[in-house]
């Protein structure tokens, strides 16, 4: 099964890649860990990342492209992978299609806006031992300080409401666009995300289910 997870920022793509895998047994590839391995390896491609990343710049698609392609030629991607933060752009999904790589299907899980921006904003870190919190779903005793070391929560940057909003905006304005690529390639799924983790995951093993079993039924 080879599969790309999409979804915004905070909608739980994650959570949801770690279960599927573990499910599956098939390995879940982001690209920030793709990078690191090419750059560790000092392959071509990683070479060519390493030159911006030591720059502190953003690495270019043909960069991000040639890694991807390198990494799925290896053997242990064969029978399976979920791409999980790539691709991000229309050009990104394009280039993996012009390589070769077939992909089964994109699975794209679906949250509010409103309802990101709730989630995000609402955690809390522990600036002690990193414990982490939610003001709604998972509350320290008294809402300001971590029960386990008795450090100050703090807001991580990357969730303040501000910033959130922000990344929802390239989200929808670089990534989601994608959806449209995959829906005209015939291998679009979409599932709810819901409030709780398991019922998300429930609709996540269904829309899976019966994508293998209508496949099944075409070979």
């Amino acid at each position: 099964m080879k599969m790309i997870l999409l979804g915004a920022p905070g909608a739980g793509k994650g959570t949801q890649a770690e279960l599927i895998s573990e499910r599956h047994s098939i390995p879940q590839l982001s690209t920030g860990a793709m990078i690191r391995d090419a750059i560790k390896r000092g392959t071509e491609a990683g070479l060519a990342a390493k030159a911006y990343t030591d720059a502190g710049q953003l690495v270019p698609d043909e960069a991000v492209i040639g890694i991807v392609a390198e990494t799925l030629k290896k053997p242990e991607f064969e029978n399976g992978f979920i791409l999980d933060g790539f691709p991000r752009t229309i050009p990104q999904a394009e280039a993996l299609n012009k390589l070769g790589v077939k992909i089964d299907f994109a699975l794209s899980i679906e949250v509010a806006d409103e309802r990101i921006v709730e989630r995000m904003s609402g955690r809390r870190v522990c600036s002690g031992c990193g414990a982490s919190y939610h003001i709604v779903y998972n509350p320290s005793k008294d809402g300001e300080s971590c029960d386990k070391c008795g450090a100050k929560l703090t807001v991580r940057r990357d969730d303040a409401p501000e910033v959130v909003i922000e990344r929802l905006k390239v989200y929808h304005d670089q990534t989601e666009p994608i959806k449209s690529f995959y829906e005209k390639l015939g291998c679009l799924l979409i599932v709810e995300g819901q409030e709780e983790v398991a019922d998300t995951t429930a609709l996540v093993k269904a829309a899976i289910e019966d994508w293998v079993n209508k496949a099944g039924a075409k070979a």
